[in-house]
């Protein structure tokens, strides 16, 4: 009885070792040219988390058994690969085929592009308006003067109440190193998580462009997706007589849908030639904006899947101007429509989380949606001693 007894605590034991998580690296590339492609969507099938690609074309992940892969990018054939596949290797590559489809003509509509933007703002609003729960990897890049001063990043929750119109933040890690200065703190701390978060949600990057009078401010075109056959590309770029207009738009969209699939706003050179330079102290002149933002539709969900926005501008001082550059990315890493439970107490209602003590419970920058590339992890240990 005695040996059965301890042979049951030995299996016991060797289960709890095979059941523990491993982690393991993807590496997405082209599979014509090789290259690796980045901001590929890729999702693990068994645990439903949500990865995307970096420069490198890398995510990495934990897992405890194997899952299928499935993985996909706007420009590329969908794929999904068999755990089995994969020989249970740890780092691996998948490869994904061009659509290389050339279908970028013009189309031709009985309504305005206006009009069709409208809709399609007004569908999406609608359908990703519904009450969830969002996991997001958050993380900042802060430069001074060409030179990296600050960085923080976290994992944190957003909850979406749709009867109380109310977005709840709470945050499970997060981490921030080096040093700002204190006459540009106030600029670099600039982004608000909350609000970003919610102007995504509402598409208020967008209203420029639901203006009456955009039409005489920007030149609008509708065209086919050069690779993708399900979407159309609206393009919007500021007409040469419109002074205060400077943003050029790229909004990809499902036209049978009506929702849309991502947008991009950046500013050109010649744009910026157009504003006039400021020279009082403590006012900014805009170096850089950009901002890109794509949602996924996964059956009825629809949601934000990341964004990347970027600023620059010069800080006009006595002496010498500062340069001033900011860098900001979300990455949804897990959706659920059901509430979690939380003490008012837990709730973070603080601008940014360089306001927010260090939590660090686990290395969650590696596994939790968007890794880094080695060069941006040089940049984050060189700030990690400028406590």
């Amino acid at each position: 009885m005695k040996r059965l007894l301890l042979l049951f605590v030995f299996l016991l034991s060797c289960v709890s070792v095979f059941a523990q998580k491993e982690e393991y690296s993807i590496i997405v590339k082209d599979i014509e040219t090789l290259e690796p492609i980045q901001n590929a969507t890729v999702i693990i099938m068994k645990t439903q988390q949500i990865l995307l690609s970096n420069e490198e074309g890398k995510v990495t992940f934990m897992l405890t058994g194997g899952s299928n892969i499935q993985v996909s990018e706007t420009n590329y054939e969908n794929l999904t690969v068999r755990w089995t596949s994969l020989n249970g290797a740890q780092k691996f590559v998948i490869y994904l085929k061009s659509k290389n489809n050339k279908l970028d003509e013009v189309v031709l509509s009985k309504e305005s592009p206006e009009k069709i933007l409208q809709k399609l703002v007004n569908n999406s609003i609608k359908k990703i308006s519904t009450s969830h729960r969002q996991k997001v990897y958050v993380r900042e890049f802060f430069m001074l003067d060409n030179q990296y001063t600050y960085y923080n990043d976290g994992l944190v929750n957003f909850q979406f109440d749709k009867n109380n119109n109310a977005t709840t933040l709470l945050v499970e890690q997060n981490r921030s190193y080096g040093l700002l200065e204190a006459d540009v703190s106030s600029d670099l701390k600039g982004y608000n998580l909350n609000n970003i978060m919610e102007n995504y949600l509402n598409f208020k990057y967008l209203d420029p462009l639901l203006d009456s009078k955009s039409k005489k401010a920007y030149d609008f075109t509708i065209k086919g997706h050069s690779t993708n056959k399900d979407y159309y590309v609206m393009s919007v770029i500021p007409l040469d007589k419109a002074k205060e207009a400077i943003d050029n738009f790229e909004i990809i969209y499902d036209p049978l849908k009506k929702l849309i699939v991502e947008f991009t706003i950046s500013v050109t050179p010649a744009s910026l030639d157009k504003i006039e330079e400021k020279t009082k102290e403590g006012e900014k002149n805009m170096t850089k904006s950009f901002v890109n933002v794509a949602y996924r539709l996964n059956g009825d969900d629809y949601y934000l899947l990341n964004s990347n926005e970027e600023i620059g501008y010069t800080l006009v001082q006595k002496e010498k101007s500062k340069n001033i550059q900011v860098r900001n990315c979300f990455v949804t890493t897990g959706f659920n429509k059901q509430n979690f439970t939380y003490d008012e107490g837990d709730v973070f209602k603080e601008k940014s989380l360089f306001n927010k003590k260090n939590k660090i419970l686990t290395n969650y920058w590696d596994i939790s949606g968007f890794t880094a590339t080695d060069e941006e992890k040089a940049i984050i240990a060189s700030l990690e001693f400028k406590l």
